[in-house]
């Protein structure tokens, strides 16, 4: 057992219930590795913990948030034959990765590609993995089909357009900035939309020349899910990932059931070990290589120190990030 450092939210409400404090790590127990952390990515449900809307499940610190870590192995488990002591690994983990250390599963830890820092390396596993597992896992994208991204300057957004344009589909983004749209295309997206009122159907079928989206990928939620119909293709696949427009919507169902589409809800956080753990080592397999060649790269909006943990809310609550915002120690 060790003593950490860590954010913690103290409370829920604004950014002053956010406190640096400690935290007892215990050590790593059979199939688990103990990691220093050096950076960890901000993610949308840190700022719904802090408000008292998502709670962290259980195994996972209450009071810690954090979703995603990277840093170097400081102990290993019995049993555990992938890392050993020093190896900079990353990963996904429940709560806690917003502390100088915590224990993860060794099946749910990647290494970090070759050469690459870890306030670089946190910026992966949250965003690439949700994205990853949307598109191609529960939405089966494939090449020469028509992808959708909603909030594509997000992180979510910004991995999906890179993994999406890596399979050979054709991406798709919207964003109510213009900017966040020129800023995408050196990551090649072919066409971004503005989105004014919560409407983009109509401006898809007349970009694409006729064409809807064969998936979509919404980390909106209620705003768009109406829209979100009228752009779908016959046999359609719609993924929600995000309520960021509300958590209520009304159901076009007549025009659902015309195009025989498909809605399809996913979260990470709350997914039993084994599916995280076999997304993780699926996604390690098939595309950390791909960091490692250039063809796929984090995108980073801004490093900022942990201590400033309130302003990185700010920031994110701002709507005026373009990528992840990471914390470092």
């Amino acid at each position: 057992m060790i003593e950490a450092r860590a954010v913690c939210i103290e409370g829920k409400g604004d950014v002053d219930v956010l406190q640096l404090g400690t935290l007892q790590v215990r050590d790593a127990g059979p199939n688990e590795v103990r990691v220093k952390v050096a950076a960890a990515g901000l993610n949308r449900a840190d700022i719904l913990q802090r408000k008292g809307f998502y709670p962290a499940p259980r195994g996972a610190p209450a009071d810690v948030p954090g979703l995603e870590y990277a840093g170097t192995v400081e102990q290993v488990g019995e049993g555990v034959r992938e890392f050993s002591v020093g190896d900079a690994i990353m990963g996904i983990t429940g709560g806690g990765a917003m502390a100088t250390h915590l224990v993860a599963h060794a099946r749910e830890a990647m290494r970090v590609p070759a050469g690459m820092p870890l306030t670089e390396a946190a910026a992966i596993p949250e965003v690439f993995l949700t994205a990853f597992d949307a598109l191609f896992v529960q939405a089966n994208l494939r090449p020469g089909q028509l992808a959708l991204v909603h909030a594509i300057g997000s992180g979510v957004g910004t991995a999906a357009l890179q993994l999406g344009r890596l399979m050979g589909a054709e991406v798709y983004g919207t964003s109510r900035s213009e900017d966040k749209l020129l800023r995408c295309k050196q990551y090649d997206l072919e066409h971004g939309l503005v989105v004014s009122k919560n409407e983009f159907a109509s401006a898809l079928t007349e970009r694409s020349g006729g064409r809807a989206a064969d998936v979509i990928l919404d980390t909106i939620g209620a705003a768009y899910f109406a829209e979100n119909i009228k752009a779908l293709a016959t046999g359609g696949r719609l993924v929600l990932v995000g309520m960021l427009g509300g958590a209520t919507a009304e159901f076009p169902m007549g025009l659902l059931l015309a195009k025989r589409a498909t809605v399809i809800g996913t979260v990470l956080r709350s997914r039993p070990l084994e599916e995280k753990a076999a997304l993780t080592q699926s996604f390690a397999r098939d595309m950390l290589n791909k960091f490692v060649s250039g063809a796929l790269k984090p995108v980073i909006d801004t490093v900022m120190p942990m201590t400033e943990i309130r302003e990185a809310h700010k920031r994110m609550e701002s709507n005026t990030t373009f990528g992840k915002i990471i914390l470092r120690w």
